[in-house]
């Protein structure tokens, strides 16, 4: 990505974002979620895959560029991650199951986007709660206490476990992901998924004057009640509000607006289009996340 780059960085993201050789056509495609910073064209995509790996990667949201931030051996859970509005730091739940380590085996770290670096680190020792938000560009709640002094606290933050998104959160998945897309502009619905009871949580976000966005949450089941699905997983509709027509897209694990454009993520891609009533049109792909190798990265701080 163009900006923030340093003397000598074109070479290092072309190295950083290098393709895998062996990555072959029938491979499991990345799971991508991503994090939009509500007062900057900045974006955080998290991509995971193979399943112990994971890596984050800043989306320059104006021009559609991306740089890699760092990989790591282990899981982040998507849920319980935020970015702060200005798009410059990132609080985040993380697990790599070493439980004798320092870290505890799973910790919360707020860095510095889009890399994983801690600048103030929590241990924990559990997947209880952990994962944080930003009040503002400096304040961020912490999803509960942390269990053991920090390994490290930057003073450059203000730390919360109490504050007006405490009473909608629960010290684990959907509490505190719902209050995030609250924050970020869904509304909460009291529409399910015909026949199926278990979508109990459905938001739903303007995409312009004809069109819903919605999005279901479930905590295990696939829709069609077979396929099995991680423990967070999300189903997308697009309802045309005057005519009732409505536009499934099962394979999108994530999507939202960008401002005015609609953006999503499949089978390891991220994709803008426009809906109509043939469809979505228009469809372009904005960088396929597909192939990318574990690499070391040392962060700049």
């Amino acid at each position: 990505m163009e900006a923030r780059k340093t003397p000598g960085s074109e070479r290092t993201e072309r190295r950083e974002m290098q393709k895998s050789d062996a990555t072959t056509a029938d491979a499991s495609p990345a799971r991508l979620h991503v994090l939009l910073a509500r007062d900057a064209p900045i974006g955080l995509v998290i991509r995971r895959g193979p399943s112990k790996q994971v890596a984050t990667i800043l989306w320059d949201r104006k021009h559609d560029r991306f740089q890699l931030g760092q990989w790591m051996k282990g899981r982040i859970y998507e849920d319980r991650c935020d970015i702060s509005p200005d798009g410059r730091h990132f609080v985040y739940f993380a697990m790599n199951g070493r439980w004798k380590s320092e870290t505890r085996g799973s910790w919360t770290a707020i860095s510095g986007v889009p890399y994983l670096k801690a600048l103030s680190l929590y241990p924990q020792g559990d997947t209880y709660g952990g994962g944080g938000l930003w009040l503002d560009d400096r304040a961020v709640w912490l999803n509960a206490c942390p269990t053991s002094a920090p390994l490290r606290e930057s003073t450059a933050f203000r730390r919360t476990t109490s504050n007006a998104f405490a009473e909608y959160c629960r010290p684990h998945w959907p509490g505190h992901y719902e209050v995030r897309l609250l924050r970020d502009g869904w509304r909460r619905t009291d529409r399910s998924l015909s026949g199926d009871p278990r979508s109990t949580v459905v938001f739903e976000k303007v995409v312009d004057r004809r069109w819903r966005l919605r999005k279901y949450e479930s905590p295990v089941v696939a829709a069609d009640g077979k396929a099995p699905k991680p423990c967070f997983w999300e189903l997308h509709r697009l309802v045309h509000e005057r005519s009732g027509v409505v536009v499934d897209c099962p394979d999108w694990e994530w999507a939202d607006m960008d401002c005015s454009r609609l953006v999503w993520a499949a089978d390891g891609k991220l994709f803008t289009g426009t809906p109509t009533l043939d469809g979505l049109q228009d469809i372009r792909e904005l960088y396929n996340f597909n192939g990318m190798a574990f690499i070391q990265v040392t962060a700049p701080y």
